[in-house]
């Protein structure tokens, strides 16, 4: 038998990871680190789609010298004594994605933006032995300036390896029947648990620019799906709208507080809402929509309005998340 040389590494067994990923958060709910953040995610080209000569002086010059404060402000409303709501929901998404899998496989997070970082886990777990890792971005539809940049940040990293681990990557699930399934079901339990009876549902999705949709990202269409495949399950048809536009560029239609204040002039003064593209709820769902949408809503003569959780950690959202996590593990694991 030959031996192994002196100097040659360890080799450790192989090993199945699974990386869940969500779009990021700061450090603190402060400007200091709202900035750090931000400058990391709107210098993403797949998010800002402009040129660097165009951009940068508009980046730095205005809007990472006036929007930390502001959006520090909206965070600390939301902080918890865990952190920010979108870390500590992720967390116990994988600790309840790990209990089901048991101990055949690794379940950690990473954050495209922020910490921590995609490069940081996969080295992480590569040098831990996990040689086959499934990278699954919890975005239900695709767009570039979300599902795209987790690949890109994920192939950048792979590129510094010269012994790459085997990476799969879980495909969006806009219209998977396990998805759109939990969806409704947390809706229904939603619904029942208001003290009314809404006049109607909306299923408010983060905006993009209009361009997106132009230059053929699919998002428009998927969130479209979603909603008409949950309205079916749920025997109603739900209003759609886009929140959270930035900048002066034209965003994708209705926009979710156009919509907030347009619907009491239609005589639909109890509402519902959910926002079915968000794993997790965070800023943008319990300071964005259940706070400000509330405001919003209740000012232009709206009488109830009832904020309806993300799926989070919710038995039905979890036993999504197995029943897609598994699909994808295929030939990986019994």
């Amino acid at each position: 038998m030959t031996e192994k040389p002196d100097f040659h590494p360890d080799i450790i067994p192989p090993k199945v990871a699974v990386l869940l990923v969500n779009l990021g958060t700061p450090d603190a709910p402060t400007a200091k680190a709202v900035r750090r953040y931000l400058a990391e995610f709107l210098a993403d080209k797949r998010v800002v789609e402009l040129p660097d000569l165009v951009w940068k002086p508009i980046l730095h010059g205005i809007v990472l010298t006036t929007r930390p404060r502001k959006s520090a402000a909206a965070y600390a409303k939301v902080w918890t004594d865990d952190g920010s709501p979108l870390a500590v929901h992720t967390k116990q998404q994988v600790a309840a994605l790990q209990a089901a899998l048991g101990d055949s496989v690794h379940v950690d997070y990473a954050m495209r933006y922020g910490r921590p970082g995609i490069g940081f886990r996969l080295e992480q777990m590569k040098e831990q032995g996990y040689d086959r890792i499934l990278l699954a971005p919890l975005y239900p539809q695709y767009c570039g300036a979300t599902t795209a940049t987790v690949i890109d940040e994920a192939g950048s990293e792979l590129a510094d390896m010269r012994w790459q681990p085997t990476l799969r990557v879980m495909p969006p699930y806009h219209d998977d029947p396990a998805y759109i399934e939990a969806l409704a079901a947390s809706v229904r339990t939603g619904i029942a648990g208001l003290d009314f009876e809404p006049d109607a549902v909306v299923a408010s999705f983060h905006g993009m620019p209009r361009r997106t949709l132009e230059l053929g990202d699919p998002y428009h269409c998927q969130c479209q799906k979603t909603a008409r495949l949950v309205g079916e399950a749920l025997g109603r048809p739900l209003f759609v709208s886009f929140q959270s536009r930035f900048g002066r560029a034209k965003w994708l239609e209705p926009s979710t507080v156009d919509m907030l204040e347009a619907l009491p002039a239609k005589d639909i003064r109890k509402i519902a809402i959910f926002a079915p593209g968000f794993s997790v709820d965070c800023l943008e769902t319990l300071e964005e929509l259940a706070m400000e949408g509330r405001e919003q809503f209740m000012a232009a003569g709206g009488t109830h309005f009832g904020y309806i959780p993300c799926l989070n950690a919710s038995d039905g959202g979890m036993a999504m998340l197995e029943t897609l996590v598994r699909r994808e593990l295929g030939g990986w694991i019994d």
